[in-house]
């Protein structure tokens, strides 16, 4: 299967914080993985998010950001996905932000996996809802 994974996803590679485990199936699995670039600078801010609550040390949140990109097959630059977010976005009513992983996983031919219930819930009964899948319903 080919996934896209958001930030919600891949943070959980590196933080053993709830559906962690199934996070690091999808890697696991081999899956083919994609993303858009926006997920180095998420996974960036989240890491030092954490680090700034002592959830995390310096030196995870430097491996996190070093290594987020390691599991990857194809990132898609965000130039690429913008027009097209910004139609998802206006039609769901939802922030650019996701909707450039949704339009991601539509290039892509993939489904996106994020554990962003507002995201899921967005999606779920619209045109879109092909589209994406919370993580808890992927690896169970």
């Amino acid at each position: 299967m080919s996934v896209v994974v958001d930030a919600s996803v891949a943070v959980k590679w590196f933080v053993e914080e709830p559906l962690w485990e199934e996070a690091r199936r999808l890697v696991e699995r081999r899956e083919t993985l994609y993303a858009p670039d926006l997920l180095f600078a998420e996974v960036t801010n989240a890491a030092w998010k954490m680090v700034g609550r002592n959830e995390i040390g310096r030196a995870q949140a430097m491996t996190m950001v070093a290594a987020v990109g390691d599991p990857l097959s194809r990132v898609f630059p965000s130039s690429q996905l913008r027009d097209r977010a910004l139609q998802i976005a206006l039609d769901l009513g939802h922030p650019v932000y996701d909707c450039l992983y949704l339009a991601c996983a539509e290039l892509a031919g993939a489904v996106l996996v994020t554990a962003d219930e507002r995201l899921c819930a967005a999606v779920a009964d619209g045109p879109y809802a092909g589209l994406a899948r919370h993580l808890s319903e992927v690896t169970a």
